[in-house]
């Protein structure tokens, strides 16, 4: 399908401005997270917080279905096969199990998934100046999922950037400025802080689910790095999107996830990739809000790089 070029629009960075960015960012967050990362924010008090965010008691799925068919975003899809049918004997009598099979590419780009601090690869060294060679065909032994195996949870904050530009989704190779969080902020009458997981709508799976699928890993919309700022300034504990939370084309010159390398390598934040939020969006306008409980729960998978998730949000 033919997609507009917003490549002009984006502001480019060049290496000498992203190492500049991701320099203030590691200092910021050198030692902070005593080897979990930004997840070292959620403390009992903000969990306890969170849950006062629970209102009206709904809840709502932010993941995608898994999808077994490949489509240009989704070449090697997840598989899922019955390893044993049920064998129901004519009469219909006894008793059967139907058993399965999955298996996934979990750093795809349309199922949801979580990004763990060991899946960032940067000059050597994973987060925190862990050294890469602790990630070896066997799996990680540092900074893995097992981080997160007790769950993220806290305040969710849902950031509608498409709604902010009155517009149903940003077009491929746009992307999110800071200065859109704080506007989005003021116009939804929220403020990100402490220890929130951050949500940024794009629109991505809208635009998906009107248009079809397209080559996302060539463009698609997402956050400028420069917007990672605010992150670092309301230390948030989790970052997540409805897109890969990178634009593409990348707007940095040598870079190709700068917001990834930002994010989860200077940060220590753990990612939320190709979410869906259009079964929130009408619950949080019904409600007149837009922050409520959300829970993470990774698989227990000790050495992998990440995990598919079905983040729950409760409002």
């Amino acid at each position: 399908m033919a997609m507009e070029d917003t490549s002009e629009r984006q502001p480019r960075q060049s290496p000498d401005e992203f190492g500049a960015l991701y320099e203030r960012l590691r200092r910021r967050a050198a030692g902070a997270g005593g080897g979990r990362g930004a997840l070292a924010t959620l403390t009992p008090d903000t969990v306890r917080a969170a849950a006062a965010e629970v209102r009206s008691g709904r809840t709502v799925t932010l993941a995608s279905p898994v999808e077994t068919e490949p489509t240009p975003d989704n070449p090697r899809p997840a598989g899922h096969r019955l390893t044993s049918p049920p064998e129901v004997t004519a009469d219909g009598t006894g008793l059967h199990f139907a058993t399965d099979h999955f298996s996934m590419d979990v750093h795809g780009d349309a199922d949801s998934h979580l990004d763990a601090l060991c899946h960032v690869v940067y000059n050597g060294t994973l987060h925190g100046g862990v050294p890469a060679a602790t990630v070896t065909a066997d799996g990680a032994t540092a900074l893995s999922v097992e981080l997160a195996r007790n769950g993220i949870v806290g305040r969710g904050v849902l950031l509608d950037i498409p709604r902010l530009r009155e517009v149903p989704w940003l077009e491929p190779g746009d992307h999110v400025s800071a200065d859109d969080l704080v506007a989005a902020e003021r116009s939804q009458q929220v403020r990100v802080g402490e220890g929130d997981l951050l949500l940024v709508r794009v629109g991505h799976r809208r635009r998906r689910n009107e248009t079809g699928p397209w080559d996302a890993a060539r463009t698609r919309a997402g956050l400028h790095p420069t917007a990672m700022e605010f992150l670092a300034e309301r230390r948030v504990a989790a970052l997540g999107s409805d897109s890969n939370n990178d634009t593409a084309p990348s707007p940095t010159e040598g870079v190709g996830f700068p917001v990834h390398v930002l994010g989860v390598h200077a940060l220590g934040l753990h990612l939320l990739d190709y979410l869906q939020f259009e079964d929130l969006v009408p619950l949080c306008e019904q409600e007149g809000r837009w922050s409520f409980l959300c829970v993470v729960a990774p698989l227990r998978l000790p050495a992998a790089t990440g995990s598919p998730v079905n983040p729950i949000a409760i409002l």
